[in-house]
Formats: structure tokens, C-alpha cells, sequence
């Protein structure tokens, strides 16, 4: 008897599998994310021994945990070995891994598990189809990573955008069209457990529905209903968003070897009183409350992000990976010291290195800085005078959809980066779509010293909801 668990991380959209046959008590975990402790648990409460690590690709959103996992369990590692010499896992062999090709299968007790190379996505992406031999000769499922999703399939352009290799997204895309077409000749009925939901950056159009089948895929997928290679790599390149800053660092460190959480050291509970220095020294510091609470009321010098589902996304984007950061966690609030250390380890972001506590903060009187807030009428009314700048901290396709006439476009992935270029001989007014983007952009700029900036709470959907979008806005092709 076959055994599944699926595991979800709703703030990265995604899915990992503890697959185990009962009869045998073993089990293999597939795609695993840096919370390991998951898997060990579920395995104990199944009574399965974990016999095997794997993963379908190097992955570009997450930090993999199979290496941990499988040093910590005595799982038997196995790594794909497709995609040429460029895209192979570098720390294979210290892992003592066993590589896969299209073809191989191994074993988890009665359920066979066959490897199919399904290129597109990633050079190296493998397939899994999972066959439960007690009960049929013919796959049950497919546990197909970033290949195709519910709705969509793998982006093939995030070796050129994020990983910046040059010249490859065209042929990715032409290699994606064929590999579908070869996943075409499996049965219909077969079941497609995909490695992400709604929300992933992975694909463009992603649907929230957990698993499908093949044969509904073909109906309703738009990837199955173009036959023309060139008009599938139009497509499939066309609309796709921004990939994340740390994807880049993400794929340079699943693909050399995640380092070991055992190694990264605990953060320090800080005095209030130290935080003044850390400020004086431009060290980053992020508030993690609510956007309206650090609106209220922070400290100068601190950035929000706030522990919602999108703060492993926007920490992503604006901590790097070469300086120590601190963190603001309000435990009698929404976030803690635990979740925020494991939201950033998701990702990698290992030098957290002390924390302060909301409370002892306000108590001590620190919260000296408030964010304006704006409204569509009065923005309307500043434009008009001349008197304020407006700064739209939307992605790129939001931008070239429509925009208000006037404004200064820069991501906020971007902006710590190209503050220099945000004029400061007047007022600033950030906006987005709903008003949680810009609050963190307006942080950024207060932190920098751009004292006088506003948050339009309402962005960019408030002022087309208003009727001022053919008034003061302008469209792009």
C-alpha cells in the first residue's frame, strides 16, 4: 500500500512529497524545502524510514533541503545528471549522491519510480512517475516539479533573467514545447503532483488547485492547446514576471551545495538601546509589524517588511547576502523570532544576527516616525499644483499596462539600489496596486533620510476605481 503526504509553504507556494510504501516502511521525500523537521516528523508518524533524497531541479525559489535531510537521515541522496557539464550539481560527489538519467529507476519498496528528463525550465529538470507495483504496472502519477503546473507550465526564460546566462531563453522555451510533446504519449488518467501553486514566480499563470491529471490538462492547459513550436515560445515568454532578486543567489547555491543549517549560528535578543548604533551605522534593520502599526509609529532607519505571506519575497529582494541584518519582532503581535528566522532560511538569508522586541522599543520611546498617508483626491489635487513627486514601485508589466502621467517608474526590487535617482527637492509619494508594496518602498526612502514621503494606501487600483485613469494616466503598448 502506497502512502502521500504533500507539504505546502503557502509564502513560497511550494510543494514537497513524503512518498512511502506502508507494506515495507520505507519512503523517499521529493523537492524537499529547508524545513526538514516536516519530513522527519511525518516519516515518524507514518512509520516509514526515509530510504531516499531527491529533487526534481536546482532550484531558483527556495534553498533545497535534500542535502541536509539526507545527512541527517541516512537517506540515500539521488541528483539529476541531465543538462550537460554546466548544469550539474557540483556538490554531488561529497554527498556521496547517486545521479540520474532519463531512463533509471529506483525502487521504494513496491513503488517503482522511473525517471524521465524534462528539460525546458531548468537543462537538468527531471520528472518522477510513480508506480504503485502491488497494485498496477502503469504510473499513477507524476511528480513533476517546475515542469507543468496546474494551469501553466515552467517558465523557461529564469536561466537568462535570473541566473544571467546570456542567449537562452529562446532555446529553453524550444526545448520546454519538445518535452511536453514527448509527456503527451503518457496515459491520461495519470495524476501531476507539481512542485507550485498560485503565487509562485515560477510561471505566470499558476492555479491554486493542489494536483490535476494529464488528460485535464490537455483540455484546459494553454500549453497543450499550441501545436506551433513558434508560436509556444512566444507565448510561454510573453507576460512573465519579475524574476526575484535572490533567485540568482538561490540557483549559485543549490547548485554548489546548500550550506547546513546545523552551521548557522542563533541570533542575539539585543537591548533597546543598542539599536540607535546599528542605525548610525546604516546596518539594516527590518521592522516585521503590520504596514498599518509601522505607519503609526517606528524607528528612524528601519525598513517594513512585514511577516504577511509575501515577506520571504521581499526579503529576498531587498537583503543581501553579504552583510549582517536585524530584525523587529513584536511576539505579542503577528510575527516571531522563530518565524521570521525560518521564513529567511527558506531562502538562505543566514546572517540574521540579533533581533529586537517590539515592546521594549515602543517602551523605551523609539518610535519617533510616522508614514504619511494619501488619498486618491489629494493626490490629484498635489499633481495639479505641482508640488509633489509620484513614484510607482510597480513591476514592469504593471507599469506598461498603464500608469499615472508623470510618474517616475522604478521596481521595488530596485529601489535601494536607484534611490539616488528619486528627486528630493519635494515631496515623494509612493504607490503600487493596493498600497502594501509602496509601504515598504516609502520605508526605504524614509530610512535614507527622505523624511518627507507619503504612501498612496489606495495605488493604483484606488485611482482607476476612482475614474481619474483617463484624467491623469497614461497607457503604453
Amino acid at each position: 500500500m502506497m502512502m502521500v503526504r504533500r507539504f505546502y509553504d503557502i509564502k513560497l507556494a511550494q510543494a514537497s512529497y513524503l512518498i512511502g510504501a506502508m507494506d515495507t516502511g520505507e519512503a523517499v521525500v521529493i523537492d524537499a524545502n529547508r524545513d526538514i523537521r516536516q519530513y522527519t516528523r511525518a516519516a515518524a508518524e507514518e512509520g516509514v524510514r526515509l530510504a531516499h533524497v531527491t529533487e526534481t531541479h536546482i532550484h531558483a525559489d527556495y534553498l533545497s533541503g535534500s542535502r541536509e535531510l539526507a545527512a541527517e537521515t541516512g537517506a540515500q541522496l539521488l541528483l539529476s545528471d541531465e543538462g550537460g557539464p554546466d548544469w550539474r550539481y557540483e556538490f554531488a560527489g561529497d554527498a556521496a549522491a547517486v545521479l540520474l538519467k532519463d531512463g533509471d529507476t529506483f525502487d521504494v519498496g513496491n513503488i517503482r519510480i522511473d525517471v524521465m528528463h524534462t528539460p525546458g525550465h531548468t537543462p537538468e529538470h527531471i520528472t518522477f512517475l510513480i508506480t504503485d507495483t502491488e497494485a498496477a504496472s502503469e504510473p499513477l502519477a507524476a511528480v513533476t516539479g517546475d515542469f507543468i503546473f496546474v494551469g501553466d507550465v515552467g517558465r523557461p526564460d529564469l536561466l537568462e533573467r535570473a541566473a544571467h546566462v546570456a542567449g537562452t531563453m529562446d532555446a529553453a522555451a524550444r526545448t520546454l514545447f519538445q518535452s511536453l510533446q514527448r509527456f503527451k504519449a503518457l496515459p491520461d488518467f495519470i495524476q501531476l503532483w507539481p512542485g507550485h501553486g498560485a503565487g509562485s514566480a515560477c510561471g505566470k499563470a499558476l492555479g491554486a488547485v493542489p494536483q490535476t491529471t494529464l488528460g485535464y490538462e490537455q483540455r484546459v492547459n494553454w500549453a497543450f492547446q499550441v501545436n506551433d513550436e513558434r508560436s509556444f515560445v512566444d507565448r510561454v515568454l510573453a507576460g512573465q514576471p519579475d524574476p526575484p532578486r535572490y533567485f540568482a543567489e538561490m540557483k549559485r547555491l543549490n547548485k554548489i551545495g546548500p550550506p547546513l543549517l546545523s552551521g548557522v549560528p542563533t541570533p542575539h535578543h539585543l537591548p533597546a538601546d543598542a539599536l540607535a548604533r546599528l542605525v548610525a551605522d546604516k546596518a539594516l534593520v527590518i521592522d516585521t509589524r503590520p504596514v498599518e502599526e509601522f505607519a503609526a509609529g517606528h524607528v528612524p532607519g528601519t525598513i517594513n517588511i512585514a511577516m504577511n505571506k509575501a515577506f520571504t519575497t521581499w526579503a529576498g529582494w531587498l537583503v543581501p547576502y553579504t552583510a549582517d541584518f536585524y530584525v523587529i519582532v513584536d511576539p505579542d503581535g503577528t510575527g516571531t523570532l522563530e518565524q521570521a528566522r525560518k521564513d529567511l532560511a527558506m531562502i538562505g538569508l543566514d546572517r540574521l544576527t540579533g533581533y529586537f522586541v517590539w515592546g521594549e522599543l515602543a517602551a523605551g520611546g523609539q518610535a519617533k516616525e510616522t508614514t504619511a498617508q494619501i488619498g486618491a483626491e489629494d493626490l490629484v489635487a498635489r499633481i495639479r499644483a505641482k508640488d509633489v513627486h509620484v513614484l510607482d514601485v510597480r513591476s514592469d508589466a504593471e507599469w506598461r499596462e498603464g500608469h499615472i502621467s508623470g510618474a517616475q517608474h522604478i521596481p521595488l526590487g530596485d529601489l535601494r539600489d536607484r534611490i539616488a535617482e528619486v528627486p528630493d527637492d519635494r515631496p515623494v509619494v509612493v504607490h503600487c496596486l493596493g498600497g502594501t508594496r509602496s509601504a515598504i518602498a516609502a520605508s526605504v526612502l524614509q530610512a535614507e533620510g527622505r523624511t518627507n514621503t507619503a504612501n498612496f494606501a489606495g495605488g493604483f487600483r484606488a485611482w482607476t476605481a476612482a475614474g481619474l485613469t483617463s484624467e491623469a494616466a497614461a497607457t503604453t503598448a
